[in-house]
This record gives C-alpha cells, sequence and structure tokens, in this order.
C-alpha cells in the first residue's frame, strides 16, 4: 500500500495526471471515501492525463458518464444509487472489459460485479489539518497495479 497527503484540490489533480500516462484498456480504478473528499477531483486529473479536454462532472444522477477523445476513453461511474442493488442491469461487464479505463466511485455497492484485478484509492479528509487536506491510501489487487502504484511512488520520491 502506498499512501500520500494532498493539501489541495490541484495536488489531488496532478496526481491523477501522474497515474494516466500508464494506465490500459479495461484497466479498473475503484474511489472510496467520504462525499466531498476528492474522488471526482481525482476523475479530472486522470482525465487531464489522458488527453480528454472535456469537463468532468459527477455522475452521480446518471449513474455512468462517457468521456471520450483522449489517447484513452474514460468510463466514470457513480453507483452511490444503486446502494439497493441493480448493478447487474447496468453491463459493468461490457465496460470493464472493453476498450477504456473504468473509474468507479462507490465500489463497495457493487462489489459482486468487480473482476479480480483493481487499483482500490481511498480518500480520507482530515479536516483538523485544513479544509482541503486529504490523505489518500493506494489499494493495488493484482501484478499490474502494483507496478502502477510502484511507479507513482517512485514518482513522489523524485
Amino acid at each position: 500500500m502506498f499512501e500520500v497527503t494532498v493539501t489541495s484540490p490541484e495536488a489531488t489533480m496532478a496526481l491523477g495526471q501522474r497515474l494516466a500516462p500508464n494506465l490500459q484498456p479495461r484497466d479498473l480504478i475503484l474511489l472510496d471515501g467520504d462525499l466531498g473528499a476528492g474522488k471526482t477531483t481525482f476523475t479530472k486529473g486522470l482525465a487531464l492525463g489522458l488527453g480528454i479536454t472535456r469537463n468532468v462532472k459527477s455522475p452521480t444522477f446518471t449513474i455512468i458518464r462517457e468521456y471520450q477523445g483522449g489517447r484513452l476513453p474514460l468510463y466514470h461511474m457513480d453507483v452511490y444509487r444503486l446502494e439497493e442493488g441493480g448493478g447487474d442491469e447496468l453491463g459493468l461487464d461490457e465496460y470493464f472489459n472493453g476498450d477504456g479505463v473504468n473509474v468507479v466511485e462507490w465500489s463497495k455497492f457493487i462489489a459482486d460485479e468487480l473482476p479480480q484485478d483493481y487499483l482500490r484509492i481511498v480518500f480520507k479528509r482530515d479536516d483538523a489539518a485544513g479544509e482541503n487536506q486529504r490523505t489518500l491510501q493506494f489499494e493495488p489487487r493484482g501484478t499490474h497495479f502494483e507496478k502502477l502504484v510502484q511507479q507513482l511512488e517512485d514518482a513522489s520520491h523524485e
């Protein structure tokens, strides 16, 4: 596990931008944490790093937003509204086995639908340390994601 503390939305976006060049089709990134912890801000950075210029918005009410025009498509999912179930009706397998990078917010609500390998990032607010301070914990599952996290960790020490 790799842990990093950020102190601004810009730093959160920059972290997403640094991760993006190493992503491949079918990569799955799970973003978990409190409301307002920076999950969509991180996704905006990922999109920029993929070369997507369209504004990234939280897909809370649409559940899935698709962004094209970059090196890879970005499929941004907010499954919070699936708290009562229903993830199996979204065709998530088609996304997870498709041509783009998948970002899922609130992954616990579709835990049964998830592939074996993914990168989970847990966002923790630390309001006592400052309004914008967040700790991000990177939890890789699978060799590919372990390498991604190692590259990100190595880059943070440069």
